[in-house]
């Protein structure tokens, strides 16, 4: 048998980025072969396995058919003679489709370095068009490698569109969208996600509300980018994917007509199954935001209605990234702003209003209650002097 480094590990070595994992290819080896060699079978849809010291996966050279519309509807071949050449073919970009021997030697059947010098996201063969998932993994790497100056191919931006237009994308599920956006947020240019699915036509289908937003071209041949000012600078702020999902809906809340409200909010969170963490800041950012920005205006007792709000007395962290979102659209708006005020004043209303020693003497039921927020009012009262 013979063992291949492959993927992602072959493409970041070679932009000269750390490399995260390896995957590697076994050439000419049956699955039975590889379990008596003590490799750990993991494996649902094709024979993958785990190294017995590395726990890296080791996946045997396969071919693929498709059988069924969507992502799923695939007959796996994985017999030992299929060779490195056909297993790469079968993968969506050039610069995902290289290999690298024991001895560090580089095989690159279908232009992946080209691709990688020049800038290209290329898909390898027609049967990119058979995996919808792939759509979604060229935005991806497009929001991911932008600030390298990578663009989508011509071809292969036609290929996704074709795609779209011939029902592809319609098969994915939320699990699979949402999976490949967290990636993105996490990337240096996560709006670019969102201008390479606006350039396929995919966007009006998998994210309809960011889909609304005003787009700009500032070259007759480039792709309209969206205007998403709070997501691009939380890139610069934050490395926090929830902060940068906030920031996302505080564009959609100001980019569209007639805002975003609760009901379209979490229709995007639910359509997606967005993690609690995420739905939570969105919200609150949604709700509140405006009032925190309002905050000098705020007297002591709408001050503390804002941080009961918030939630602020039991969950410090939350309240941080909320105020993080704030910062971030505030200074979207103006850029040469240094300090943040609301945030130092909301903080110093919850430290007042945390400091108080509660007298409830001889209260009892909701007295007690109301004794606690007049005590906390007036502490905040102080520092507003």
């Amino acid at each position: 048998m013979d063992i291949y480094l492959v993927g992602g590990a072959v493409r970041d070595k070679l932009l000269g980025l750390p490399v995260s994992e390896r995957d590697w290819v076994v050439v000419g080896a049956t699955v039975q072969e590889m379990v008596d060699l003590g490799y750990q079978a993991v494996g649902k849809d094709f024979p993958v396995f785990l190294h017995p010291q590395t726990k890296e996966e080791y996946a045997l050279a396969r071919t693929e058919r498709k059988t069924a519309p969507g992502y799923t509807g695939f007959d796996i071949c994985a017999d030992p003679a299929i060779t490195l050449e056909e297993d790469l073919l079968r993968r969506d970009l050039t610069i995902n489709a290289m290999a690298e021997t024991a001895h560090g030697k580089l095989i690159d059947p279908y232009g992946g370095q080209d691709d990688l010098d020049n800038g290209l996201l290329r898909h390898v063969s027609p049967a990119f068009s058979e995996d919808p998932v792939r759509v979604l993994r060229v935005a991806r790497f497009a929001a991911r490698f932008a600030h390298y100056g990578f663009n989508v191919a011509h071809d292969t931006n036609a290929l996704m569109r074709r795609m779209v237009d011939n029902g592809e994308v319609d098969y994915l599920v939320a699990e699979r969208v949402w999976a490949e956006l967290h990636k993105a947020l996490a990337s240096n240019t996560p709006a670019r996600f969102f201008t390479v699915l606006a350039g396929c036509g995919a966007l009006k289908k998998l994210f309809p509300e960011v889909a609304e937003l005003p787009a700009s071209k500032t070259a007759a041949h480039e792709q309209a980018h969206l205007a998403l000012p709070v997501l691009n600078h939380a890139v610069d702020m934050s490395d926090s994917r929830t902060i940068r999902l906030a920031a996302l809906v505080c564009d959609l809340d100001n980019g569209t007509d007639g805002g975003l409200d609760r009901n379209q909010l979490n229709a995007f969170c639910e359509r997606l199954r967005l993690p609690n963490s995420y739905r939570e800041l969105a919200d609150m950012a949604l709700q509140y935001r405006q009032r925190l920005h309002d905050s000098a205006q705020l007297s002591a007792s709408e001050l503390l209605d804002l941080l009961t709000a918030l939630d602020a007395f039991r969950r410090a962290e939350r309240l941080a990234d909320f105020i993080a979102v704030c910062a971030t659209e505030a200074h979207s708006m103006n850029p040469a702003m240094q300090d943040y005020a609301p945030a130092d004043l909301l903080e110093r209303a919850l430290l007042a209003a945390e400091s108080i020693t509660p007298d409830t003497a001889g209260k009892s039921g909701k007295e007690i209650g109301k004794a606690i927020r007049d005590q906390r009012i007036k502490a905040i009262e102080n520092i507003l002097l």
